[in-house]
């Protein structure tokens, strides 16, 4: 079985690493897992903890149209080298959490993504380094008011509210080559998003290498890859499912307010 590497809060509010385990309990690490956490003699039963994030990372790094028929649907071309923003760790809400709704947004989309979990400290680092830099994956949802990123020109405003960073449920250490990633929308049986990862135009170790000639990576930091086509408007009371072979699914409803 594949490891599954959580992040909890106990009933009596302790935060912890862990091991999560096939009946959902949880075996603590003494660290986090990146930071060569070990198991400790503690196991957390089933209903007795809360899956937070998997990661605080000091930073959010979110590549912009690196799926061609994405850019595509946005009306450009693919960009010739990655496009860069961040996200603040702020917008960072677990699996289950709401979406808060801006009540100064009209639109407010899904985009379904793969996200890397950088496990050392990296800068200028080749392709080589920086595939090892890599610790492990996990499901992003970068969630984006759609009118205030066309308003503004820019898209800070527009993917850094909170509760705009859905992240987990959990990491895991490798993922398979074709992977496929999809979004579905409350209980629509077809996907409204649905690619393989490798379609991404720059792969995950070309982006740690790019980055990290621009910024340090720290331990836990995430890297979001991209949304692939399809994407769209959310609405309060609706819920957002992204699945990706091999890691699972992250869901999270769009609060009422």
């Amino acid at each position: 079985m594949t490891k599954r590497y959580v992040r909890v809060k106990t009933n009596s509010e302790s935060v912890y690493y862990g091991l999560l385990q096939p009946n959902r309990g949880v075996a603590v690490l003494d660290a986090p897992p990146w930071l060569n956490g070990q198991v400790t003699d503690l196991e957390l039963e089933a209903d007795t903890y809360q899956l937070l994030a998997p990661c605080v990372p000091s930073k959010i790094v979110a590549v912009g149209k690196n799926y061609v028929k994405h850019a595509a649907e946005m009306g450009t071309e693919a960009p010739k080298e990655p496009l860069l923003f961040l996200k603040p760790n702020t917008a960072i809400i677990p699996d289950g959490a709401g979406i808060r709704y801006p009540q100064i947004s009209k639109r407010v989309d899904y985009e379904g993504e793969l996200a890397i979990v950088i496990g050392e400290r990296c800068y200028q680092q080749n392709l080589e380094q920086a595939s090892k830099a890599i610790w492990g994956y996990t499901i992003a949802n970068d969630v984006t008011a759609r009118d205030l990123q066309k308003k503004d020109g820019q898209w800070t405003r527009a993917k850094g509210f909170d509760t705009f960073c859905p992240l987990g449920p959990w990491i895991i250490r490798e993922l398979a080559t074709e992977a496929t990633l999809e979004t579905f929308l409350n209980s629509e049986a077809k996907p409204r998003q649905s690619a393989i990862v490798t379609e991404m135009k720059f792969s995950p170790e070309f982006l740690v290498s790019y980055i990290s000639g621009i910024m340090t990576l720290m331990p836990g930091d995430v890297i979001l890859t991209g949304t692939p086509q399809g994407i769209g408007a959310m609405q309060k009371g609706d819920r957002v499912t992204v699945e990706i072979e091999g890691i699972g699914s992250l869901s999270n409803y769009v609060e009422i307010t």
